[in-house]
């Protein structure tokens, strides 16, 4: 039976303390897969409008469509469906992503980054903790970020795959990343949006592969796209996001207030 627009149903989530990205914040992308997950098994498109909070019961409220997760009275993202359109590049190998790792350098992209121990890039998590996706340089003539991922048994949701929301936060950070080699200035950003399309989820123990390539900007936004791969090639999820630069003083700010 199909819900009436006009009928909300409204429940309570937690997201745990392990998949913060600031301190005391979720994972952007996690956020948004918490949001869409509540509306829809299909794709969808979620925005943040204030950082999310962690270990703190939220109210998701969700109709046909859309569905808003509350702190208290404070919007902190929603979901709506959507279609996730974008051309991703001949998948990333196995061989390929493996290369990137041995030309990554850990000590400057640790320098670089503002939040060393975000769940999903943060180089101060621990393997079987943090999922430890890096923006390694792929060997081809256009910009391209990728790295290995083989999620560990603790993500687990209970039919050997990885949950939902942990997807979702696996296809967050790299689409960030996707101007790190590019040269230029390279502004500190934050994620406003993002859609994403989840055809399968990757089992726990799978070899995969994590990419993300820039689409362009406007003023102060960028948009970017990641995708995931099975070891064969298969797409197996697809995103893309919109990312907001901040200035120093503006990320100034938002970091001591999520952290």
């Amino acid at each position: 039976m199909t819900r009436s627009t006009e009928e909300r149903i409204s429940s309570t989530v937690t997201i745990p303390r392990r998949f913060t990205g600031p301190p005391r914040s979720a994972n952007g992308g996690y956020a948004c897969g918490v949001t869409a997950h509540a509306l829809t098994e299909g794709a969808a498109e979620a925005s943040l409008r204030t950082p999310p909070p962690v270990e703190r019961p939220l109210r998701a409220v969700t109709d046909d469509q859309r569905c808003a997760l509350y702190d208290g009275e404070q919007l902190i993202s929603e979901a709506r469906h959507a279609k996730v359109e974008i051309t991703p590049p001949e998948p990333v190998t196995i061989a390929e992503a493996e290369a990137a790792t041995r030309t990554f350098e850990v000590a400057p992209y640790r320098a670089s980054t503002p939040f060393p121990g975000c769940v999903t890039c943060g180089p101060d998590r621990a393997e079987g903790d943090g999922l430890r996706i890096f923006p390694g340089p792929v060997d081809r003539p256009e910009p391209l970020v990728a790295w290995p991922w083989t999620p560990d048994d603790s993500l687990d949701s209970g039919d050997g795959g990885v949950d939902v929301p942990t997807v979702w936060a696996a296809l967050d950070c790299p689409s960030g990343w996707a101007w790190y080699y590019q040269p230029g200035p390279n502004p500190p950003h934050v994620l406003g949006r993002m859609a994403a399309q989840i055809t399968r989820r990757p089992a726990c123990g799978e070899r995969t592969v994590v990419g993300s390539w820039a689409l362009g900007d406007a003023n102060r936004k960028r948009f970017s796209a990641s995708a995931i791969w099975s070891a064969d090639g298969t797409l197996l999820a697809c995103a893309r996001a919109t990312w907001i630069a901040l200035t120093e003083e503006q990320m100034e700010q938002f970091a001591a207030s999520v952290s």
